[in-house]
């Protein structure tokens, strides 16, 4: 894309952002997905303010109570109630913050430690790759939520352990992406001259070659970041993951399991956030692959 100066009637180049946004823009997809993310941070950020009840209060007049169009439902409780008499939609939302809290905090882990294995593999080769990708290999030849399951059980249960687990077990994704990265920028002419003006190891690892690495990083991080809400969902519907009370929606799932029949609400609304949440980042990864891959862009 191109703007057309009306003083010197020459091109200049759109500016990267307008580009970028032009790109992404055109899935549709992309930007319903975006909406739908941002609206989420949003419940997030101001839960305290938008739920209408504490997420652990519980109401005994109002066990487990329909949604409120329900002919039995009960106007202060949207949603309905759990089994303890606790207002789903204030954990719903509360649980917003925990869904959105394991994705960061496992994309930022799994990124720092994938990122810094793929630069080392890449750049020095030799017995550095085998041993690094050996282990990634190992790692990737479990399924991931079995091998989560493990880390889990030997670490303990809890939140905090189950997203070092998550960690671990995606970080491998970025090591061979940034590997393959690496490998195929080292031997480019910018970095011969980097090699020729004097800069180390280190300066040519980080500062000239992984910066032109970030396109598929970035893709990657957004589709880990949705893998994350979901193992983090199914650690927690298997007791291993973030413990009751704590609003996390795959806990949520757990303990309302025994009443899906008698009162299937109770676990609709926490499988249809986890649904829509994990679906608007798949679908803004797909647009970020469509604005940085160079090849999607000619085509």
């Amino acid at each position: 894309m191109a703007a057309t100066n009306q003083t010197t009637g020459t091109t200049a180049p759109v500016s990267g952002l307008r580009e970028f946004w032009y790109y992404f823009s055109v899935n549709r997809g992309a930007v319903i997905g975006l909406t739908v993310f941002t609206i989420l941070v949003f419940v997030a950020i101001f839960a305290p303010l938008i739920a209408p009840h504490l997420p652990d209060v519980q109401y005994r007049d109002a066990l487990l109570k329909p949604p409120i169009w329900d002919a039995n439902g009960d106007p202060r409780f949207i949603l309905g109630t759990d089994p303890v008499g606790r207002d789903i939609l204030s954990r719903l939302i509360h649980g917003a913050r925990y869904s959105l809290f394991i994705g960061f905090f496992v994309v930022v882990g799994a990124l720092i430690v994938g990122v810094f294995l793929g630069v080392l593999a890449g750049y020095f080769r030799g017995w550095v790759d085998a041993l690094i990708m050996r282990i990634m290999d190992v790692i990737l030849a479990f399924p991931p939520l079995l091998l989560a399951l493990v880390l889990v059980a030997i670490l303990g249960p809890g939140l905090f352990n189950a997203m070092i687990a998550i960690a671990l077990v995606l970080q491998p994704h970025f090591a061979r992406l940034v590997r393959a990265a690496v490998m195929a920028e080292k031997n480019r002419e910018y970095v011969t001259a980097a090699k020729l003006s004097g800069a180390g190891h280190f300066r040519l690892m980080m500062i000239t070659i992984l910066p032109n690495c970030l396109g598929p990083l970035i893709v990657q991080a957004t589709l880990s970041f949705s893998n994350a809400i979901l193992e983090a969902a199914a650690l927690g519907f298997l007791g291993m993951g973030a413990q009751p009370p704590t609003p996390e929606w795959g806990t949520m799932l757990a303990t309302a399991r025994e009443f899906i029949l008698k009162a299937p609400w109770v676990v609709t609304f926490p499988g249809l956030a986890i649904l829509i949440t994990v679906l608007a980042i798949n679908l803004i990864g797909d647009g970020l692959r469509d604005a940085l891959d160079p090849k999607l862009k000619r085509s």
